[in-house]
C-alpha cells in the first residue's frame, strides 16, 4: 500500500514538474537577474531555473535514499547482531548449568564412594573379591 502511495505521489511531482517548466517558458518570463550558481551564470527564463531545481532536488533525493537506505541495512544488521548474542548468552548459560549438574554429581558420588570406603563398607554395587579359590 505505502509504494502505491509513494508511486502515485512520485507521479504527481513529475506532471507537477512538467507543467511548471512548459508554462515558464518564453520571452515574458525571462530571467531579469543574474543568477549563478558555482561560478556558472544562469540564464534563459524562469522555467529553465525551475528545471535545474528540479534535478538536483532529484539528485538530494537520491542522495538521501542511499544515506537511509544505509542507516536501515546497519541498523538492521546490528538488530541481528544483538538476537545472535542474546541466543548465544542463553545456550552458554544452559551449557554452564549442565556442566555444574554434572560435576556436582560428579562430586557427590566421590563423597559417597568416600565416606563408604571410610566406614570399611564395600559401595553399592561391588561384588567382594574372593580370597581363596574352591580348589585349595
Amino acid at each position: 500500500m505505502i509504494i502505491i502511495i509513494g508511486l502515485v505521489i512520485l507521479v504527481a511531482a513529475v506532471v507537477a514538474g512538467v507543467a511548471g517548466v512548459l508554462s515558464n517558458s518564453g520571452s515574458g518570463h525571462a530571467l531579469t537577474h543574474q543568477f549563478a550558481v558555482f561560478g556558472y551564470h544562469v540564464t534563459g527564463s524562469t522555467g529553465t531555473l525551475f528545471l535545474y531545481g528540479i534535478v538536483v532536488g532529484a539528485i538530494a533525493e537520491a542522495g538521501l535514499s542511499l544515506l537511509l537506505a544505509a542507516a536501515r541495512r546497519t541498523s538492521r544488521r546490528g538488530h541481528e547482531a544483538r538476537r545472535g548474542l542474546r541466543r548465544s548468552r542463553r545456550e552458554t548459560a544452559a551449557v554452564s548449568q549442565d556442566r555444574d549438574d554434572l560435576l556436582g554429581q560428579r562430586d557427590a558420588a566421590r563423597d559417597r564412594a568416600a565416606s563408604t570406603h571410610v566406614n570399611g563398607s564395600s559401595p553399592p554395587g561391588d561384588i567382594p573379591a574372593a580370597t581363596s579359590s574352591p580348589a585349595e
